[in-house]
């Protein structure tokens, strides 16, 4: 029997491990799509185009699988839509001034933040391996923030950007635990609907008299945005009902990793000598989440 329980675990994790590293691909291939935009579209048109392509595709799913959309704590449900929302706005608006490596890695503060929401709100206990991951992923962050010369030019983070990209992985921090308190009791479709769901009212109010109609290709990254992302909420819905928040939290930081690469292949992006150490660290947060072990809730699972 306890055999039996432990392999049952292992393989939930196995299972969260693996909807989290696909969850980091699919938001690494959304913020592709937002850059090749180059800041012609609206932040708020973004968030409104892939808030109504989530929110088709979300309602077919919910209609199919003979769910209610609704859910049960709709308070908490409408929260978790509005503090996404906020956070989408920063993580756009800091890709607009900062390198697509760098607007990601400090974003990727937020497992720390998560971390230590998680421990304070849901009395998820902060184990060693969990800690040593967020610390190496912050330390990675701080490496990347620090200007650099790159053949003769340099390279200075602005503080206004910082601010901005900081604010997102608080907001997304809060977020993420919401999600793995709602998923106790709310199916990952109805949890993902309620984000669309607040994002296209709340995001329509800045689109007057400041709508850009798409020309061409746009068009094909307005749809990458909202079918990535859409990808991206599935996966991490799923990971964070199987894992705790703040282990959850310290895998997607693949999510740089990914990005990284976007950035040199896509955008010319330097790599210096800081990014590179600085992605080192965040990449050692993430074999040494992977390799965290613990017992599950099953009961919160």
């Amino acid at each position: 029997m306890i055999l039996s329980l432990r392999s049952y675990n292992h393989e939930k994790e196995l299972h969260g491990v693996l909807s989290l590293i696909a969850s980091a691909f699919a938001f690494s291939l959304m913020t592709v799509c937002v850059k090749k935009l180059e800041g012609r579209i609206p932040i708020a048109e973004l968030i409104v185009v892939r808030a109504i392509v989530s929110l088709v595709i979300t309602r077919f799913m919910l209609r199919k699988a003979g769910i209610s959309p609704w859910g049960k704590n709709r308070k908490l449900l409408f929260i978790r839509g509005l503090l996404g929302t906020g956070a989408l706005f920063c993580i756009f608006q800091s890709l607009a001034f900062l390198p697509l490596s760098t607007a990601t890695i400090i974003q990727y503060t937020y497992p720390t933040f998560t971390a230590l929401f998680a421990f304070l709100f849901l009395n998820e206990k902060l184990r060693k391996r969990i800690l040593l991951s967020v610390i190496l992923g912050w330390i990675g962050i701080r490496l990347v923030v620090i200007p650099a010369n790159f053949n003769g030019k340099a390279l200075a983070i602005p503080l206004f950007a910082i601010c901005i990209a900081l604010t997102g992985a608080i907001l997304t921090a809060i977020a993420y635990v919401l999600v793995r308190k709602l998923s106790q009791s709310e199916h990952k479709l109805v949890i993902i609907y309620y984000f669309p769901l607040v994002s296209i009212p709340t995001s329509l109010p800045f689109l007057t008299n400041n709508f850009v109609i798409p020309n061409g290709i746009e068009w094909l990254w307005l749809l990458g945005i909202g079918l990535f992302t859409q990808l991206g909420q599935i996966y991490i819905t799923k990971g964070l009902s199987f894992l705790p928040a703040g282990h959850a939290s310290s895998i997607n930081y693949s999510q740089v990793i990914f990005s990284t690469i976007w950035g040199v292949i896509l955008f010319s992006e330097p790599l210096t000598p800081y990014i590179f150490l600085g992605s080192l660290c965040v990449l050692a947060a993430t074999l040494i989440s992977l390799s965290a072990k613990g017992e599950l809730d099953l009961k919160r699972s």
